[in-house]
């Protein structure tokens, strides 16, 4: 079939380069992409002039300009309907001008060039823009897509209730209110230092989002003035921030021989200094990381003193307990100290002082010796010398090996297997009875069969109306928990057993899938 080239009319337009080459270099985008956006814009005036049913297509010629206009209709066996017969001929048809056209060839109408009126230069030149401006905005997103996690430095451009639009020369950002350091003011024209947080392609255009107060704004900081970190000898292993007012960074020396804390303080706290002064006065605690949790929570909690520290690794949760005159200095104003420290470490801290932990203590000491008075029929001095020994459950007296009992002073082999005889007859008889109780609620059979669910649990299950595998399955991790207790069970323990209690639905799911399977095999055959 003919080419645009050998049969489209042409008009020498060789300005049309330049003003492409301008546009481009301006805009730092592709001159390809200016001239495309030109040959839509002529291509949108020609269609406007020879009527927007045809299919009328313009080409630039990129080495001198030439403009190429032409109709398009294509090749088909049969027009299939009515509105395509201006884009569209039969084979039958086209044989007739042309005996080698073939289906799917392009039989191609040159057309005079469009001598732009007033209108139809408007229309052209909105829709050069509005391509120029899609082409700018996805160069844009390319460029900052990659770069989420960078500090960049930019210029105050404006402001807009409080939030500041910041100029980055390729693009802008938006530095939200909530995302810059409290009590910080900016001018328009002023130096700005932030960090990406986020690149989004909406509707509008790629949106840039900039944060001051993200703690890894902070790290990168320390990355960019302190060599060793930039360099991997030290590592920032986690921050944690209270915006404008305070925060600790926890580091890392990969290197036996450096102190990972000195080189980010640097020369008279030169390096540090520098941070402070970027964040606004931040004051910083430089903190040495260390993979003993307790030690790593001693060190976090920096300058309070720390006497004790107790760990729950089931629950993630820390007791820390500290002097009577350091339990201030500990919380820090308004819980600021021990809530970085947290956030720092990933624990849950309690802080407790010395005499509440004593106290503490003491009222656990008597209950677990009341309940094993109880439980076991045995005096005081037998339950204190079992609690001392670290017995805290009936549960354990019953079930440990018996050389455990023997081993406490005052027992012997006798008296530690009347001991574990007493508490297994207590556990059997609060179990029926718990059954018993289980059975009035009608909690169901299935439900009791799931591992993990005590009859304690059931109990408390059927007391808040969850008696089948359903109502089980329906709850969330937190909700079984406040059910059940939540010292009772973990997450992931409450999380395992929701799962298991909705096994029956993906298995009822499977065997209704092979059903269909089944039934589409047989229709099939």
């Amino acid at each position: 079939m003919t080419t645009p080239q050998e049969a489209t009319a042409v008009h020498s337009r060789p300005e049309l380069l330049q003003v492409a080459e301008t546009v481009a270099r301006d805009k730092g985008i592709d001159r390809d992409e200016v001239l495309e956006a030109m040959e839509q814009a002529i291509q949108k005036a020609g269609r406007s002039k020879y009527g927007h049913e045809h299919d009328i297509r313009a080409s630039i010629n990129r080495s001198n300009g030439e403009i190429a206009l032409a109709r398009y209709i294509e090749v088909v066996e049969k027009i299939e309907e009515e509105e395509n017969e201006p884009i569209q001929i039969t084979l039958e048809t086209a044989l007739k001008s042309n005996p080698e056209a073939k289906v799917g060839d392009f039989i191609i109408d040159p057309l005079p060039p469009i001598d732009f009126g007033r209108i139809a230069a408007q229309t052209a030149k909105q829709v050069i823009v509005q391509k120029v401006r899609e082409a700018e905005r996805k160069r844009q997103y390319e460029e900052f897509k990659d770069r989420v996690g960078e500090i960049v430095n930019g210029i105050v451009k404006r402001i807009e209730f409080g939030n500041v639009i910041v100029d980055l020369g390729r693009g802008e950002a938006l530095l939200r209110r909530d995302e810059s350091i409290p009590r910080e003011h900016f001018n328009t024209g002023d130096r700005v230092r932030s960090y990406i947080v986020d690149v989004r392609e909406e509707q509008r255009g790629p949106q840039i989002f900039l944060s001051r107060t993200h703690p890894q704004f902070m790290a990168k900081l320390f990355a960019q003035e302190v060599p060793e970190i930039y360099d991997g000898i030290i590592e920032i292993k986690s921050v944690a921030r209270d915006p404008g007012s305070r925060a600790k960074i926890a580091v890392l020396s990969h290197d036996s021989s450096i102190d990972p804390v000195g080189p980010c303080i640097g020369m008279r706290g030169s390096r540090v200094q520098a941070v402070v002064g970027e964040l606004q006065g931040e004051k910083i605690d430089i903190i040495q990381w260390s993979q003993d949790p307790a030690a790593f929570i001693v060190n976090a909690l920096a300058p309070a003193e720390v006497a004790k520290v107790v760990l729950d690794e089931e629950n993630n949760k820390i007791e820390v307990v500290v002097p009577d005159e350091q339990l201030s200095l500990a919380i820090g104003r308004r819980g600021q100290n021990v809530r970085l420290a947290s956030q720092l470490s990933g624990w849950d801290i309690d802080i407790l002082t010395e005499a509440e932990e004593s106290e503490r203590r003491q009222e656990e000491f008597h209950s677990r010796s009341k309940l094993l008075i109880d439980a076991l029929d045995v005096d005081d001095v037998i339950a204190q010398l079992l609690v001392t020994e670290g017995f805290s459950s009936v549960e354990e007296v019953a079930y440990v090996p018996l050389e455990d009992l023997t081993s406490i002073e005052g027992f012997d082999e006798e008296i530690a297997a009347e001991l574990g005889e007493r508490a297994r007859a207590y556990l059997a008889a609060r179990d029926e009875e718990l059954t018993r109780r289980r059975n009035e609620l009608q909690v169901s059979d299935d439900l009791a069969g799931i591992d993990g669910l005590t009859p304690t649990f059931l109990v408390a299950l059927g007391e808040a109306e969850i008696k089948t595998l359903d109502d089980l399955a329906d709850l969330a991790s937190d909700e079984l928990r406040e059910i059940v207790g939540l010292d009772a069970l973990t997450e992931d323990k409450a999380n395992e057993i929701i799962m298991a209690a909705r096994a029956h639905w993906f298995a009822d799911e499977d065997a209704q899938a092979e059903e269909s399977a089944a039934e589409d095999s047989a229709s099939g055959a």
